[in-house]
């Protein structure tokens, strides 16, 4: 009896990052010139591995998707955020709601399991350099980018078809900048757990699988470099590991925090900071980090600048 009085939710507003009207023009500035930096560092790495012919190697094929999948994770959340810094009422109807939930999924599982390949590649590289050729073969990036979507493609099912299944009554306000799993759960006025466990589940398995893979990779990679007798050889090889090292501490820590936790613990103000280092910051921070210390990515750069041919 209580359904059939219940004003089904058809649109959802977003409470934002803050709701102090005196900083919606400030972070409106902020986070516009991000989204900028972002798409021109993503875009631009993607442009120059596809006119390098140099760099048209397993690293820089990673390194392409890694591009890809951050111009379209950052631009599934960042767009709406802006324009909710413009409006007094931040809406979002519920199939676009729905729509978002799952486009960012997919993309944030796609750069979890991206990033345990690129791992990989590494390890081979460092570890197993004479048969790099042969384990990291055209056939073998391939295979490992349509796994990474095609686990991420599972997630997002699972995720978005459970968050179907639930009713939204009267509560319509979510907590949070854009459609984020748990916020959403909190407006439920069906049972949630069935949901939870799943959020847990392959959450858990999204993350620490393939968590697992870059850590066993970098403790054999380490063990290989404690090997090697010269001291420059060891920065070396340390060096060519230090990027994604930075961008797995940035992903991973702050998605780790959000959802390997029940959805009632903490406040969703606290989860809405690791959330704006992995969906805003790590997208823009990326590119920044791979061609300001790679040597052939600058070389590349210069190239292009100066008009030279490939």
């Amino acid at each position: 009896m209580a359904t059939e009085n219940a004003s089904f939710v058809t649109e959802f507003f977003l409470v934002g990052l803050t709701d102090h009207p005196n900083l919606q023009l400030p972070f409106l500035f902020l986070f516009l010139l991000i989204y900028m930096v972002t798409v021109l560092g993503n875009l631009g790495l993607i442009t120059l591995i596809g006119l390098n012919s140099h760099l048209h190697i397993t690293m820089y094929f990673f390194l392409l998707n890694l591009s890809f999948i951050d111009l379209c994770y950052s631009s599934v959340v960042i767009p709406k955020m802006l324009l909710n810094f413009l409006t007094k009422k931040n809406t979002i109807s519920y199939q676009g709601c729905m729509t978002q939930f799952f486009f960012y999924c997919f993309f944030a599982i796609s750069e979890c399991y991206l990033l345990s390949a690129m791992a990989y590649d590494r390890y081979v590289a460092i570890c197993n350099p004479l048969l790099y050729i042969i384990a990291m073969s055209p056939k073998v990036c391939s295979c490992l980018m349509f796994g990474s979507y095609l686990m991420a493609f599972s997630g997002s099912i699972a995720h978005t078809g459970c968050l179907l299944r639930l009713t939204f009554c009267d509560a319509n306000t979510i907590n949070h900048y854009f459609c984020d799993i748990l916020p959403v759960l909190q407006l439920s006025c069906t049972s949630t757990y069935v949901n939870e466990l799943v959020v847990f589940t392959v959450s858990g398995i999204n993350l620490i699988v393939p968590s697992l893979t870059i850590f066993i990779s970098y403790g054999l990679i380490i063990y290989s470099i404690l090997q090697i007798s010269s001291t420059e050889g060891r920065f070396k090889a340390f060096r060519t590991c230090s990027s994604h090292i930075t961008a797995v501490f940035m992903f991973y820590g702050s998605a780790s925090f959000m959802y390997l936790q029940p959805s009632s613990a903490g406040s969703m103000d606290e989860g809405k900071i690791p959330s704006v280092v992995y969906t805003i910051v790590v997208p823009m921070m990326n590119p920044l980090v791979y061609s300001l210390r790679n040597k052939d990515v600058k070389l590349a750069l210069k190239k292009m600048l100066s008009g030279r041919k490939f």
